[in-house]
């Protein structure tokens, strides 16, 4: 069969997965200063045969490289971010960032090179294609307002009739392939509030707007928007992150106050109410106490909706490629994505690969100093972007 020959080289390839990945970890870039990330990875490409190669795409570093199949068929989109995290790692390993403060914390890393594996298996097959692959490289994922609109927006999905993406779970079982229908990421907004009240002595707080519990009343009472004035049955999340206000004397009320946090929701008429009420019950609170406030509210990545038809066929793939016991449909996750951005522009899904360290007691979810993933994911990904071009292009 077309996909075991595929999987076998993939394989046989594995080493040079794993030297990809660890040199991408030991030189890891930040959001929109992934340079040297993006000439390495167009290097790669171009050793591995791939001459169709457009760099800079989009808003930083993006690349866009395509492999033509001999015959006719549709064009499937494959995306992996190659952006790090300003993190300082704490994982101590032969291949350990070499750039202080900054980590692949994430596994975009691993993303990277599982699709480079997949481009070295598949360029030398063209022959045996009918259609084309898009290798969408992505930089800029962690950082609004991230790279895969603006590459949509550069024209990286204008001949691509589908886009598939994947990312590795550090806490989910080796190997393990997750899909799910619907909703797969959250629509993930940001705020802040400052709370302008009158600050004075704290032997005396009828001549003072307290800004401290002014604040605290806000953060108290705007809980009250998940558990009574959204409906039950569409998820959303109101997280305060951070508090910051007074301290500098024991004897000083507050003058200000400020609040940082997330709104994340998947239906748009859900988000819609919770910016909507944030706003205005912080309003009408402060104003209770003679104060006001002032928010900042950004609308972060739009929530990711799989397409049910490319679901239920990959999924049948899928169930045919591995153990059934290794497939499994999950619920979408509250997380922000901005693949997002490709999915609103072409149908397709973004999966999930477990990469948990089965030999570790304790794993550390993503964005943690300790992060790590185990490299047979690597090749797991690979497998599962051939199984899903094997079922595009082959049959």
């Amino acid at each position: 069969m077309t996909l075991d020959k595929w999987r076998q080289e993939l394989a046989d390839n594995f080493q040079e997965t794993v030297k990809w990945r660890r040199y991408l970890h030991e030189h890891p870039e930040p959001s929109f200063e992934e340079v040297e990330t993006a000439k390495y990875i167009s290097e790669q490409l171009e050793t591995i045969g791939v001459d169709d190669i457009r760099t800079n795409v989009g808003n930083g570093y993006g690349i866009v490289a395509t492999i033509k199949g001999k015959h006719d068929g549709p064009t499937i989109a494959l995306r992996a971010d190659f952006d790090a995290l300003r993190v300082t790692e704490e994982v101590e390993s032969d291949f350990k960032s070499k750039e202080e403060g900054i980590m692949h914390a994430c596994g975009h890393d691993g993303h990277t090179a599982s699709l480079l594996s997949v481009a070295n298996v598949l360029v030398n097959h063209q022959e045996e294609l009918h259609g084309n692959i898009v290798l969408l490289h992505q930089h800029a994922e962690e950082v609004l307002p991230g790279g895969a609109k603006s590459m949509v927006e550069d024209g990286a999905l204008d001949a691509v009739d589908y886009v598939f993406g994947i990312h590795l779970g550090a806490e989910q079982p080796l190997n393990r392939v997750y899909y799910n229908y619907g909703f797969g990421s959250a629509n993930s907004d940001t705020f802040s509030m400052k709370v302008q009240g009158k600050g004075g002595h704290g032997a005396a707080p009828h001549d003072t707007h307290d800004a401290l519990t002014v604040g605290t009343q806000i953060v108290t009472n705007l809980q009250q928007i998940v558990s009574r004035m959204t409906d039950p049955v569409k998820p959303a999340v109101l997280t305060f992150a951070g508090f910051q206000s007074g301290g500098e004397a024991y004897n000083i009320i507050a003058d200000t106050a400020e609040i940082v946090g997330t709104v994340r929701t998947m239906h748009q008429d859900i988000q819609q109410l919770m910016e909507s009420k944030l706003k205005t019950m912080s309003a009408q609170i402060a104003a209770a106490y003679d104060a006001t406030v002032e928010i900042d509210y950004t609308h972060g990545y739009p929530s990711i909706q799989n397409t049910t038809e490319e679901v239920d066929k990959v999924k049948a793939a899928f169930l045919t490629a591995f153990a059934a016991e290794e497939v499994e449909e999950v619920e979408g996750q509250m997380g922000g994505e901005d693949f997002a951005y490709f999915l609103l522009n072409k149908p397709g899904a973004f999966l999930r690969v477990g990469a948990k360290p089965p030999e570790k007691e304790v794993t550390y979810p993503h964005h943690h100093p300790k992060f790590e993933i185990d490299e047979q994911a690597l090749l797991r990904s690979g497998e599962v972007f051939l199984t899903i071009i094997d079922s595009y292009l082959t049959n």
